[in-house]
């Protein structure tokens, strides 16, 4: 009989622990768990802060006593194991001040991450300070929450805005900080805007480019490194995480990239029958094929099964991961799949990048709402490299479709090819997944040639005009500096008006007029692009550059 040991519950711990007994009955299966909670939903703890999920019960996923019932488990909560003897395969225990010895055939490591904590001054002796990652956090802040006004979140990633999102539900006036130029650092930062405008509509006070300094009188106050002090009852350190990887390293496993544990394909770590799963491995991702760090519980949950069929004799390797992640914000969702602009310019990846705006179902249909979608492609041979996507309704539906065809290798060419249900409260004819892949062809091919927002102002200091097709009631809302005003649907009984030796950029609100626009007139010799992203996207992330009436 096989004795298994698995370090860590939650995500990959139990995941394994569960697919090893569905095909190992006879094995002996010890899940060591230092903490209290063996199976804990750590991404829902956030929303009991609000009272969104309102009991805490309902935040165990299942008991010690309930996994042992069904699936004949030895869960041991807290029981830290502080060893591992490789050569006798044995790990060493503390539990209850008491030091055991167990033994095993083999060991899967699961311990996850931890919150990073950097060093500040004034940290070890505030007393409103906290990190969020399991219950036992969550009940301390849920203790400094009962007479709590202000909130101090420090870090704008994932968690961090969750944590902002439920403080402001709950009642309290929140200052976010994130040391980035801008909240959401996955998302490009055109993408990242919406969401800080949808915080700053919210209350959230957004101080970005800055980080904490100090904490004085005890973390009642909170010196940032632009001399900024910010007054606080309770504080969120949500800066990222970093790999639990002690137990690992005393026992001499090899640690690869920001501490994290290397494995193979096959979740084997350079020792003998000792595996590894979850946040604290190194991973494949999966579009550039370099090492990663990605900390998600979908990642961690596939990895735990297959390590599972990797010991039960099973043929299972680990094909990397792509980061697929999502967030709501208030009543803005923003998600993304695959690599951002800034990670492509980073691993030198050749690429174009694109924005559409659609529905998220039927326009016509009641409730519809607007919904936008950035795509990252090689317009060489079509490779999809990834995709963000904001809005109200439909985000998930549309990055998790963008995330499987990354993952089935589809490319460009396939987007307009799939095919969705429809019906009007559900989606459109015209979806927008489709529509961004018949944007990308026309790039690809030579049909467009677009201009990212950031580029504009390059493109007018060397010679060329916008040329705005939106309508004039449109225009009276804001308008580019020094443009020339010609609604598409006048543009042909109008070009006369045009010089054929000045080369435009052509913009409308959000790239689906200009694009008409500027096939209309390279047909007549003249030299455009299509402002990427259009008018929106220009005012989100310059406005100062519009001018209004009343300017």
């Amino acid at each position: 009989m096989k004795k298994i040991i698995i370090v860590g519950g939650v995500a990959g711990g139990m995941s394994a622990a569960t697919r090893l007994r569905r095909l190992m009955e006879d094995a002996e299966i010890i899940v060591m768990e230092k903490g209290p909670y063996v199976s804990f939903a750590n991404c829902g703890l956030p929303y009991h802060i609000s009272g969104e999920i309102g009991e805490r019960a309902d935040l165990i996923v299942q008991t010690a006593d309930a996994l042992h019932d069904r699936f004949n488990l030895d869960i041991r909560t807290e029981h830290e194991v502080i060893g591992i003897n490789p050569d006798n395969k044995t790990v060493k225990v503390k539990f209850q001040n008491k030091i055991l010895t167990e033994s095993y055939d083999e060991l899967i490591l699961s311990p996850g991450a931890k919150p990073f904590v950097p060093e500040i001054t004034g940290l070890a002796e505030a007393s409103n300070v906290y990190t969020l990652r399991n219950v036992p956090d969550l009940d301390l802040i849920m203790q400094q929450l009962v007479n709590a006004k202000e909130a101090v979140v420090v870090g704008a990633g994932f968690i961090g805005l969750e944590m902002a999102e439920n403080l402001v539900k709950r009642g309290l006036r929140v200052t976010l900080i994130e040391m980035a130029p801008q909240v959401l650092p996955p998302l490009d930062e055109e993408m990242a805007k919406y969401v800080e405008n949808e915080l700053k509509l919210n209350g959230v006070k957004v101080i970005t480019g800055h980080t904490v300094k100090e904490f004085k009188q005890n973390g009642r106050r909170v010196e940032l490194t632009n001399g900024e002090v910010i007054v606080s009852d309770l504080t969120i350190m949500s800066v990222g995480v970093q790999p639990e990887n002690q137990l690992a390293q005393s026992a001499g496993i090899e640690l690869g990239m920001r501490g994290g544990i290397v494995v193979n394909d096959y979740y084997q770590t350079n020792i003998h029958h000792i595996y590894a799963v979850g946040d604290a491995i190194i991973v494949k991702q999966q579009i550039t094929n370099s090492d990663a760090m990605i900390a998600l519980a979908s990642p961690a949950n596939r990895q735990g099964r297959q390590v599972a069929d990797v010991i039960a004799g099973m043929q299972r390797t680990n094909q990397g991961s792509i980061g697929t992640a999502i967030v709501r914000v208030f009543n803005l969702t923003a998600a993304s799949t695959g690599l951002s602009e800034r990670a492509a310019k980073l691993n030198n990846q050749k690429f174009n990048a694109l924005h559409i705006t659609g529905k998220d179902h039927a326009g016509y249909y009641p409730g519809a709402t607007n919904l936008t979608l950035k795509l990252i492609f090689n317009p060489d041979n079509g490779q999809i490299l990834g995709a963000q996507a904001l809005g109200e309704k439909g985000v998930d539906k549309r990055i998790d479709i963008i995330a499987t065809a990354i993952k089935g290798n589809l490319t460009i060419y396939d987007l307009p090819e799939l095919e969705f249900t429809y019906a009007p409260p559900f989606g459109s004819a015209k979806d927008p997944v489709n529509m961004i892949g018949y944007a990308a062809i026309n790039v690809a091919e030579g049909l467009s040639h677009t201009v990212a927002w950031h580029e504009l102002n390059s493109h007018l200091e060397n010679g060329a005009q916008v040329l705005d097709v939106r309508s004039m009631d449109e225009v009276a809302l804001g308008q580019y500096k020094n443009a020339i005003h010609i609604p598409v649907n006048d543009l042909r009984d109008r070009m006369n008006e045009l010089n054929p030796n000045q080369p435009y950029i052509i913009s409308c609100a959000s790239g689906a007029r200009s694009y008409i626009a500027e096939r209309i007139l390279r047909q007549h010799d003249f030299t455009v692009a299509n402002l990427d992203g259009g008018f929106q996207i220009y005012n989100t992330m310059k406005p100062e550059e519009i001018l209004h009436e009343n300017n």
